[in-house]
């Protein structure tokens, strides 16, 4: 067995697990891996101008991708700073491997150890428990080979999310013989078991007796790789598709058959149209609040079937009727040929007149003025503009919900935003590590002021990293989503949400090195993205819009689907 430090034996196992990119912030916990990247061929590291977003790169990076991100911080601060994003993995089930520095087991003279409140400890274990599928601290070196190769694997299996490996400096920088290995070794860890033929056939039976069928597509369809297969049995059933959040792009939103999102902020003919189906497939969705609302009239009269790889999110907010507990694609690929054989032809003419005629009474983009630079008309041309596979991600607030109402998602892994945590400053980080996976392609930040002025120090990244993305500031110098809310339900009684004229995005952007263009009119806009995607530096595009924009239509709290309130 070779020799090698616990910094060389981590970085060799990494290699092992075919990492190419590592996001992160150096410190003194963690010195003797940086030094040992030193020269590393294999590794890219990146870094980070905050260890937060380190983590919104790495995740950005995975959702591109489909691999695991790799992010890595020093102890103390560094570590606890990556909290928030390790947080947005585990909420929105990303696979990410988080490395901290830790302070060394013992000194040389013993006199200080974990446990001791030495400088910059911090429990980062204890902390992130909570928000980990796991988490490790070697305590000798030869342990470090096999712990890697348990947290991908963890990380990428059954429903994927972030594990963390703490590091303790004496284990990075003593030297000891070390054993690799790519065969995982974790007790109590069980794979997702196939789909159980019972309710296979039960579902079946089901679906293929729907006379108003409905498919509730969520992030998990995209993380399985089942998308094709969502598309093949929407064609067979003639079921129209509405997604989650989390779901947007695992089902073409220019097919016929699409329904846009549903939702607080959903399509209105998703919303409208889930609440007439006789039988609701959910594929991959925890049937979040802001996807069903109020609970109590969400689908009232449909039969329910769930198909999740997560046995805890079965009956956990909607009580189903047929429970499938596996792989959203294996499942799909059983059920598919049961239903063609069971299916009689020439059925859902009724239904999918129904779906037609809803689409097209309720389809935000039928009301589109194409001269009004407004949210709805700037997000529309952006479709035209970029390419089917170009990569969205966003930033937090109105202009997210803007997004999943007016900016198609045509393929699984080209919209990227924060869905269960919510977290403002993602979408400039998250486009980064996306651009990294994915250097070909086009990836745009659809971003609102207060949301992208929490992480614009990564402009210093972008720009020194040759990283080039481009950031679109939906500019109304207010907090708009928590203005609306005010403005809507407190009355108008605004507080704390003026952000004024600051910065000016443009000398922002100058400033780190990045082109800067402000767009007074659509023409001016288009002409700024087809600048910004011909030039291969990282563009920020600044577009002033009204402070009093709401996003609508809308649900109010404690009120259900149907029960959405504005006007297109």
């Amino acid at each position: 067995m070779p020799k090698m430090s616990g910094a060389q034996a981590l970085l060799e196992s990494l290699e092992h697990q075919k990492v190419d990119t590592i996001f992160g912030i150096l410190g003194g916990a963690i010195l003797p891996v940086y030094d040992a990247l030193c020269g590393n061929k294999k590794i890219r590291h990146i870094l980070a101008r905050h260890e937060q977003c380190a983590a919104h790169e790495a995740e950005g990076y995975a959702r591109a991708s489909g691999r695991a991100g790799v992010c890595m911080a020093t102890s103390g601060p560094g570590a606890t700073n990556l909290v928030t994003g390790i947080a947005n993995a585990y909420m929105d089930s990303s696979p990410v491997v988080a490395l901290t520095g830790q302070i060394p087991t013992c000194s040389v003279n013993s006199s200080y150890m974990i446990g001791r409140d030495a400088f910059q400890e911090a429990d980062i274990l204890g902390i992130t428990t909570a928000i980990t599928k796991y988490n490790y601290q070697p305590r000798s070196i030869s342990e470090i080979p096999q712990m890697v190769t348990n947290a991908f694997h963890i990380a990428t299996t059954g429903r994927p999310g972030p594990v963390l490996i703490d590091l303790p400096k004496n284990i990075q920088s003593n030297i000891d013989e070390v054993e690799f290995t790519n065969k995982p070794d974790i007790r109590s860890y069980k794979l997702p078991q196939p789909p159980n033929p019972t309710k296979i056939s039960q579902a079946t039976e089901l679906l293929t007796k729907a006379e108003r069928p409905i498919l509730l597509v969520g992030g998990g369809t995209i993380l399985a790789n089942a998308s094709d297969e969502i598309v093949k049995l929407s064609d067979l059933l003639t079921a129209p598709v509405t997604t989650t959040f989390m779901g947007k792009g695992a089902f073409p939103e220019n097919h016929p058959l699409s329904l846009g999102s549903i939702g607080m902020h959903g399509n209105p003919a998703a919303n409208r149209l889930i609440g007439e189906a006789d039988v609701l497939l959910a594929i991959g969705t925890r049937f979040s609040d802001r996807a069903t609302t109020n609970i109590d009239s969400f689908a009232p009269d449909a039969k329910k079937i769930q198909i999740d790889i997560d046995a805890a999110e079965i009956n956990k907010n909607i009580e189903v009727d047929i429970a499938i507990i596996a792989d959203a694609k294996e499942s799909l690929k059983i059920i598919l040929p049961a239903v063609s054989k069971k299916l009689k032809k020439g059925e859902g003419k009724t239904w999918t007149k129904r779906v037609k005629e809803a689409k097209e009474q309720l389809s935000p983009l039928l009301k589109e003025n194409p001269h009004d630079i407004v949210p709805k008309t700037l997000l529309s041309e952006l479709r035209k503009l970029l390419p089917q596979n170009g990569v969205i991600t966003t930033e937090v607030g109105q202009n997210q919900m803007w997004s999943a109402l007016y900016m198609q998602a045509l393929q699984p892994r080209t919209f990227i935003s924060s869905g269960g945590l919510g977290t403002m400053g993602f979408g400039f980080p998250a486009a980064i590590g996306a651009k990294v996976a994915c250097p070909d392609r086009i990836v745009v930040d659809i971003a609102g002021d207060g949301s992208f002025i929490m992480s614009e120090q990564e402009l210093a990244c972008s720009v020194a990293e040759d990283i080039p993305v481009i950031a679109i500031v939906l500019n109304n110098g207010v907090l708009g989503m928590v203005a609306q809310w005010q403005r809507t339900l407190y009355d108008r009684r605004y507080n704390a949400i003026n952000l004024g004229k600051t910065p000016d995005f443009v000398k922002l952007a100058e400033a780190y090195g990045a082109q800067g263009i402000r767009v007074d009119s659509i023409d001016t806009f288009k002409k700024a993205v087809k600048t910004a995607m011909i030039n291969k530096v990282t563009t920020v595009i600044d577009v002033p819009i009204g402070s009093e924009t709401d996003v609508v239509p809308f649900v109010p709290p404690g009120c259900g689907l149907p029960q959405q309130r504005g006007d297109y």
